[in-house]
């Protein structure tokens, strides 16, 4: 029931700088006592972890999931992630997935859950449609009363629908994320009420003047790769979304694993493609031969990579989510590309730990590794603030009062450790 790791160098999420040779006492799965190993009371029968060489953080968050199958709870706790926000799923499948965890009869993350609503159109998904305001309050309290935290908009609902779902959502003390539907834009979204934007293109569609109807897909790319970040349309998207706090999971990782090509394998920037069970390796390492799209898809991918930089630098938070990609490995290539984005490090490592507690207003019980939180953390191989690439050497898990060995739990699941 009480667990001490002792000797490792932490890194507890708040931005303070890394206490080397450091304690963390937990107790039924709460944060006991944290600190220099010096000053910290180790009790009598605790088991002991040796953490010398290694550094301590708190447990990643997944911001943007869609747990698809019970093999993806051990295949997140083994890339060190200990709460995951699900982003639409079956309500009957992930409700019973949420509980048996939370009971100790299942094994994975603790499970945030946005409900997803659609309306009707030629982007429909799922069968929860709002379609007219007597649903969009229905599927919103239906949602509630099963226990979600969010509503999830899809790429269908229209504007009066939307509207009323964020409405009764922050009625219910919920918040509202998702998608920009068909023929809006996320001004309109955000001004009826989303809270939350997923995934970055639709961030970019408001930095620039609409463009034509007549204009091709390809001719469209090519406008977006050229985009101006300083410009008054990109400066005037930057002000509105830290005015409306509003919150952006850009999910770059995925768009990233778009530009894969023969010329450039997914191995080359993501390898834990060559780590997956041989079930999926196939879908995710079959890819097309370069193209004259492929090519305007990289330049696309490099400015919504800078689009994410101007976001933080501009002060909106930005929590990081993978829309699953590479199940397990991709938050880690998310993390990485925020480095790459202008994010120090520590800010980065915050985007999967604090910032996504705070969103989901959860910060004063987990994100960091302070007292009196949940015992969620992960002991690393290497420093990340050294080399983020290090956040990928997960070595043990602990949640719930339990320490895992990621190996274990990687190979459990028929994957490579």
């Amino acid at each position: 029931s009480t667990i001490a790791i002792v000797g490792g160098t932490l890194i507890d999420g708040t931005g303070a700088a890394p206490i080397a040779d450091a304690a963390v006492v937990i107790r039924k799965g709460r944060i006991l006592a944290v600190g220099p190993r010096s000053k910290v009371r180790i009790p009598k029968h605790a088991k002991i972890v040796d953490a010398h060489g290694k550094t301590i953080l708190p447990g990643l968050w997944d911001m943007h999931a869609h747990f698809e199958q019970v093999e993806w709870g051990p295949i997140y706790l083994a890339a060190g992630v200990t709460t995951v926000r699900d982003c639409g799923n079956e309500i009957e499948f992930i409700t019973a997935v949420r509980d048996a965890i939370a009971k100790g009869r299942g094994l994975g993350p603790r499970l945030l859950l946005a409900g997803i609503v659609d309306g009707t159109g030629t982007l429909t998904i799922g069968v929860e449609r709002v379609d007219t305001p007597e649903q969009a309050r229905m599927w919103t309290d239906r949602y509630h009363a099963a226990g979600f935290q969010q509503m999830k908009i899809y790429s269908s609902v229209k504007l009066e629908e939307l509207k009323i779902v964020a409405d009764e959502a922050h009625r219910l003390g919920m918040t509202v994320t998702g998608h920009v539907p068909e023929g809006l834009n996320a001004y309109q979204t955000i001004e009826a009420g989303q809270d939350q934007i997923n995934h970055i293109e639709y961030i970019a569609d408001i930095m620039h003047s609409p463009y034509p109807s007549e204009m091709s897909r390809i001719e469209k790319m090519k406008a977006t790769a050229n985009l101006d970040l300083d410009s008054a349309d990109a400066q005037k998207a930057l002000l509105f979304l830290k005015e409306h706090h509003t919150v952006v999971d850009p999910t770059i990782a995925l768009f990233e694993f778009y530009t894969a090509t023969t010329a450039k394998p997914p191995a080359t920037f993501e390898p834990g493609v060559n780590k997956v069970a041989p079930e999926l390796a196939e879908q995710l390492t079959d890819v097309a031969p370069p193209t004259e799209g492929s090519e305007i898809g990289e330049k696309v991918f490099e400015k919504e990579l800078a689009i994410v930089g101007a976001l933080h630098r501009a002060g909106i938070p930005v929590v990081a989510g993978t829309d699953q990609t590479v199940p397990g490995h991709s938050l880690h290539r998310e993390i990485e590309l925020y480095v790459q984005a202008g994010f120090t490090p520590m800010e980065a490592i915050q985007a999967a730990t604090i910032v996504p507690a705070r969103a989901m207003g959860l910060d004063k019980e987990s994100g960091t590794i302070e007292n009196a939180k949940r015992g969620d953390l992960i002991l690393v191989n290497g420093n990340p603030l050294d080399d983020i690439h290090n956040i990928r050497n997960v070595e043990y898990v602990i949640t719930g009062g339990t320490m895992y060995h990621t190996a274990e739990l990687w190979q459990s699941v028929g994957f490579k450790p």
